[in-house]
């Protein structure tokens, strides 16, 4: 399977690095920093789960997306995964030209619009030229995905967005029919805007809403 991803990765124009166990994969993504990492959770050594843990914990690997890849398709499999701090969940058996589309719509959404564009709203400013938000002038520890929610729902601020909306916009998904991934990543914004969580609302029947003071979900 290792070689079945690699080959249609490189077939791709992808340039790839292998790990066939779960410590040299998190060895090799400390040391070489990708764009992007796929990540079955049955290694050896070290489990894919553990290895997520220690990428989002790392302040070099935190925000680098993880797309995970594996035999375990139920629900609730799928949300734990996500809560680990996964952006993306691929379930086998799976279509390599469907992970490669994956990565490269990751890869898509990590790309610098430009230098100065950026979103000011109330204690919270986003640069998506650098891809760093502020908030009351500290910075937040946010992954690709978290930021480009936290994006999407600026732009629209004060119009509830529905979570179909969020993951074409968000995620690149074309058909998108699994609303929990939104919900999952939306818990763990809101923990990390700490006291401002609240700024993004839920919409009852609709979705979610930034509304800046707002002091009610």
């Amino acid at each position: 399977m290792l070689e079945l991803v690699r080959y249609n990765m490189d077939k791709s124009g992808l340039r790839v690095l292998v790990a066939r166990d779960g410590q040299t994969g998190l060895q090799k993504a400390r040391a070489e920093v990708p764009d992007v990492i796929v990540l079955d959770l049955m290694l050896p050594a070290m489990s894919g789960e553990n290895v997520c843990r220690e990428l989002k914990a790392g302040a070099i690997t935190a925000a680098i997306p993880v797309i995970m890849l594996t035999a375990k398709a139920q629900p609730e499999e799928r949300i734990a995964g996500l809560e680990l701090g996964a952006d993306d969940y691929v379930a086998k058996p799976f279509s390599p030209r469907e992970l490669v589309l994956r990565v490269q719509g990751l890869l898509r959404r990590q790309r610098a619009p430009g230098p100065g564009d950026t979103l000011a709203f109330g204690p919270f400013e986003l640069d998506r030229g650098t891809f760093e938000v502020r908030l009351e002038g500290e910075r937040l520890d946010l992954t690709a995905i978290e930021f480009k929610l936290l994006a999407a729902l600026m732009e629209k601020r004060g119009a509830p967005m529905t979570r179909v909306d969020l993951l074409r916009d968000v995620w690149g998904y074309r058909n998108p029919i699994d609303s929990r991934t939104v919900d999952t990543h939306m818990r763990r914004l809101r923990t990390k805007l700490g006291c401002h969580s609240d700024c993004l609302a839920t919409v009852r029947g609709e979705g979610y809403c930034f509304q800046a003071g707002r002091t009610e979900r």
